[in-house]
């Protein structure tokens, strides 16, 4: 008789941020792990997991990957959405982490083999003010980066998602019971980034890969313009020019520049991405194997992308656990059009509390050699962290109307 899984259990753990860890285990012994974190909305997604999913798993066959994901996602009719979706990767990256060590291989083999030797990644370098921000980009490059998301504040505001005028590091997230108030102001922005990634451009020379993430924050015609501005910074891409669901608003902003953009990380299926990619609307694609379905449904999203020469790059903030952020780096080194992997790092105690892998050398990443997709969780030191209360912020512009965070 083919093994089955016997127990299905969600670990909720905080060690420097909240994150929900699905944990499956089969009559041969295996256990394979998910990643179910959606920031400031973590307890849902558990509730999701244990609730409704956990029960339909006892007595699968953990092998059959794909009949497990049309299960989850057909047979529950109310598809899609950040929640359903990371329930579904929790499951399918564990799924994957069983296979691989049923067959005493890496993920990545398992996904047809290595396409190339490591995988480009970037950081984050964020300062209020543009000196600190050269030291901070510095100071990225010396830890080995080539590739590097600069972000830096604007007269006028206190934060700018993420960026606050006290800290280097780019935090958003914040512990309490409510969503901390953030002030935006458009013009003032628009203004101000320009003139401050060009000073970064002419500071680190040609070589660094330059990056910068717009947030949805702009129209269309704004993002245009700023689009057209950015040219001589030369971007490796520039990311959530407009909210994601406003996908028309890329027509405009594709007619009027030459910066290559990037899209893509709120989206939750191949059918959000669907537009972009055929229309050859975006330069990448940014779906992250949190919230989009798992390796499963991440390999038709990139193969899609792939016939139009659209580029994979998935979301990786600290937010998501290692463990998904793990299986992103097997997709990495195994997916022909995948360019770039977001490597915001994570604190110490997250390290500690799944231990992995892959791991970072020069400026890139590789997922290792471990069976499975090699993240572990020590499940001792993870009930030593509590889940805490925590949201990513609102923001509001200067007349006090709601605006995209």
């Amino acid at each position: 008789m083919t093994d089955r899984i016997i127990g299905a259990e969600v670990i909720v753990t905080s060690p420097g941020r909240n994150y929900v860890t699905l944990k499956l285990q089969t009559a041969d012994g295996l256990v394979g792990y998910g990643d179910a974190t959606v920031n400031g909305r973590e307890l849902a997604v558990a509730s999701y997991l244990r609730d409704h999913i956990n029960p339909l798993l006892v007595g699968i066959d953990p092998a059959q990957i794909e009949d497990t994901w049309q299960y989850l996602y057909r047979g529950a009719y109310w598809r899609r959405g950040p929640i359903t979706m990371a329930a579904i990767s929790a499951v399918d990256l564990a799924v994957w982490d069983i296979k691989g060590k049923a067959a005493g291989m890496p993920v990545y083999q398992l996904l047809g083999g290595a396409v190339r030797d490591r995988i480009l990644a970037y950081t984050h370098a964020s300062a209020w003010e543009l000196p600190e921000l050269l030291d901070t980009v510095d100071a990225r490059r010396q830890d080995g980066f080539r590739a590097v998301r600069a972000q830096s504040g604007v007269p006028g505001l206190e934060t700018v998602y993420g960026v606050h005028r006290d800290a280097h590091d780019y935090e958003p997230a914040s512990r309490g019971t409510a969503p901390v108030v953030e002030s935006w102001d458009t013009d003032a922005y628009l203004r101000h980034a320009p003139s401050v990634l060009t000073a970064v451009r002419e500071h680190v020379g040609p070589e660094l890969a330059l990056l910068h993430d717009a947030h949805h924050r702009l129209t269309p015609q704004q993002a245009a313009r700023l689009g057209k501005e950015l040219e001589p910074a030369d971007l490796f891409w520039l990311e959530d020019v407009t909210p994601a669901e406003n996908q028309d608003a890329l027509r405009l902003v594709r007619q009027h520049t030459t910066t290559p953009l990037a899209i893509g990380e709120v989206f939750n299926t191949i059918y959000d991405c669907k537009d972009l990619i055929t229309e050859q609307l975006i330069d990448f694609i940014r779906v992250a194997a949190a919230h989009a379905g798992g390796i499963s449904h991440l390999r038709k999203i990139f193969a899609l992308a792939d016939v139009y020469q659209v580029r994979a790059a998935p979301h990786g903030p600290s937010d998501v656990s290692p463990v998904s952020f793990g299986a992103s780096v097997h997709l990495g080194l195994s997916t022909h059009n995948f360019a770039i992997q977001e490597y915001m790092g994570y604190d110490p105690l997250a390290h500690e509390v799944f231990p992995h892998s892959w791991s970072f050398s020069d400026g890139y990443l590789h997922p290792g050699e471990a069976p499975g997709l090699g993240v572990e969780v020590d499940e001792q030191l993870a009930a030593k962290f509590p889940y805490e209360p925590a949201y990513l912020p609102v923001a509001r512009t200067l007349d006090g109307a709601m605006t995209d965070w």
